[in-house]
Order: C-alpha cells, then structure tokens, then sequence
C-alpha cells in the first residue's frame, strides 16, 4: 500500500460492489473489477480542435481517466479526428438526435458514443447508428436525463421521476439487445439529488451492465460540488457505480478534482496526497488554514498516492500523524514535530516548514514512482488500478 490505509483490516470500511459486467471505453476497462473511472466533459467549441486539444490535455493533467467531447455538427465530427488522435485518453463523443454525426465520431475515433438511441430517429438509423460502433470498437452510454425524458413517459407518470427514467433506460438498453450489442453502460440523471438516487438505485437492480454515475446541472463549484457528493457518495457507499462525472458549471478541471476527492474519501481510488487538516482553534500552534492553502497548492502537481496530516496542536496531533505517511504536529515555542511513517522523526521550525514538507513529499513520491516503475496507479488507467 502506498497510503498508510488499513482498510484490510477494517471490514466496517469495506465497500461491497455492485458486479456489473465489464465494457471498455477505449483500452480503459469500465465494470466487474476495474477501478472507478473519473471523466468530464469539453465545455470549448469542438471545431477548433486547439482549443479542444488543449483542454483535454488539462483535464488529463489532472487525472481524468475519459473525456466526452459533444458533437452537434459537422464541424465538430471534422475536427474529431484530429483531436482523437491528440488525446491520450479515450473520447466519448456525446451524440444527439443527428445519426450521421454518431456514424462520423465511431468513423473519426471515438472510444464510446454517448446517445439516447430513442432520439436518434428510425430503426434503419439506429442499426446504422450500432453497426458503426460494432465495425469501429465503440462502446456506447445510454444516458437518460429527468430534464429530456419522451413525452409518452412524461404522460404516462405525469412527471420526472425514478420509474420514468429507469423505463426510459431499459427501453433504450433493450434496442441495442436486439441488435446483439452489448458493449454499453448506462446514466440515469437529475438535477435533484433524491430522484438522481432513487432512479440508480431501481435501475441497479434492474439490469447488470456498467452505471455511469452524475448529479445532472448539479450547479457552481461548492453547491455543485455538496450535492454531487451528496448523492454520488451515497451511491458508491452502496457499491453502485462504475464511472462518474461531477458535472460543474466551473472549470472542467474541478470535476475531475472532485471526482477523485469523492473517491479517496471513500477509499475507492487514491490519486495525489490527501491532506488531513485541523479546523485550527486557539491551541494551533502554526497558521494552519494558510498553511494548508499553500501546501495544496504548491502539492497539486504530485498524483502519488499518499496522506499528510497537518494538525496545529498536540491534543490530536500525533494521533492522526499514526495513520499517515507524513505529518507536521504543532507543538508551541515556533516549531513542530515532523512524523515519518507515522513514527515522530525530527523537529522542524515553523518558519521553514512548508518549505521542508514539500521537499518530504516530493522525495517520498519519487522513491514510490520508482519502486512501482512505469505502471503506477497513478497514471490514466489503461488496466485494473
């Protein structure tokens, strides 16, 4: 373990997933066994490839391990390929009503075709549609959302709802059954956060492929950001889910942050260090709030998994300094203890402090980048994590 975890041992922290079957999106396999995946999606004009390009590249800095780019137009399928073969992640190409541009993206590269096959027109098209995901290695995402639901379901239940949007979604699943094609996952998504659940919860019951997970329009970064983790962790702590997107009105490069917080908070990935901080009181011996600001910042470019405790006083200091890989513990008179390993090693001044902790995690990740080689868990997943 690269993270003083000890979740092994602590079957009440144990998460029981929910087994789907296995799909992939590109090389990254999504389902059964494999790691949660983390993705987002382009907010740029996907006909300047540049500026596409240079988004994905950000979004895989920070981790995503699927990028979904929206076609609406020729335009867009034009510049797909190009951009396709820039990335280093495999693309979703999000596909709505126009049929050709889901045959033009599976043409020009995509790894997976996001589409409600209800909204792209007659059987003929939908064949079509399918035969070019099956002839180019496309998976595909069936995404259903309360906001766009077909106005039969609409009359049927009167409103958005749970049942609405899990019969939705098997009625879409059930034309890509008949056409032998299996190699899909599937969302079923609302901006309100009990109907988001409700509906994940009836449809992981009702069928076993992947479950691509999303709090719809969830809003700005921090409401965004609670009621994501509110109904997504709910989801995940019981085991349902595959691949999730944090959708944000912000930068894409926030989703992707979020997406790996909420996971390391429940112990389903660990990317980059985790800082375990105090709230600061009076006891606090060092600004902990600024220290903290700035050791995030200054640590963000470090995708080795690892913890660091930073605690402004002795009372739970040392405690929390057991459990993780390093530590800083406040202890008065200008200077604090610094833990390895959870073990105190040395004094360190306050005034040199953050300076010094990121020389040890810097140091620490270089010696565990090298003892995993070059498949570090860390790394866009191409495998199993």
């Amino acid at each position: 373990m690269t993270e003083r975890d000890h979740t092994h041992v602590r079957p009440w922290r144990m998460i029981q997933r929910r087994r789907s079957r296995q799909i992939h999106v590109g090389a990254v396999p999504v389902g059964g066994d494999a790691p949660i995946t983390v993705q987002s999606m382009t907010n740029t004009v996907t006909g300047d490839a540049k500026a596409t390009i240079d988004q994905i590249r950000r979004l895989e800095e920070a981790g995503a391990d699927i990028v979904r780019v929206s076609c609406p137009d020729e335009d867009a399928t034009a510049a797909f390929k190009t951009i396709a073969k820039a990335a280093k992640v495999p693309l979703v190409a999000d596909i709505h009503f126009h049929y050709k541009r889901g045959i033009e993206a599976a043409k020009a590269g995509a790894a997976c075709l996001r589409i409600n096959p209800g909204n792209i027109g007659s059987a003929a098209r939908v064949r079509d549609v399918i035969q070019a995901a099956r002839d180019h290695g496309c998976s595909m995402r069936i995404g259903v959302n309360a906001g766009s639901l077909e106005r039969e379901l609409l009359e049927k239940y009167g409103e958005p709802c749970p049942d609405a949007m899990v019969e939705s979604a098997l009625n879409h699943a059930r034309i890509l059954q008949d056409h032998d094609f299996h190699e899909f996952k599937i969302s079923v998504k609302a901006s309100d956060v009990f109907m988001t659940v409700a509906a994940y919860q009836m449809l992981a019951e009702a069928i076993d492929c992947p479950l691509h997970l999303g709090v719809t329009e969830a809003g700005p970064t921090r409401t965004g950001t609670i009621k994501s983790s509110i109904g997504l962790g709910s989801l995940l702590w019981a085991g349902i889910g595959d691949t999730i997107r944090v959708s944000l009105a912000a930068d894409p490069v926030e989703e992707i942050k979020v997406g790996f917080d909420i996971l390391k908070s429940l112990g389903l990935r660990h990317r980059g260090v985790n800082i375990i901080a105090c709230p600061s009181c009076a006891r606090q011996g060092f600004n902990v709030i600024d220290t903290v600001a700035a050791l995030e910042e200054r640590l963000k470019h470090i995708s080795t998994p690892m913890s660091l405790s930073i605690i402004g006083c002795v009372v739970n200091g040392p405690g929390e300094a057991l459990m993780t890989d390093l530590g800083f513990t406040g202890g008065g008179k200008g200077a604090g203890m610094v833990y390895m390993a959870g073990k105190p090693d040395h004094k360190q001044d306050n005034e040199g402090m953050i300076d010094h902790i990121v020389g040890l995690v810097e140091a620490r990740a270089a010696e565990l980048d090298a003892e995993r080689g070059p498949k570090a868990p860390s790394a866009p997943l191409q495998a199993a994590e």
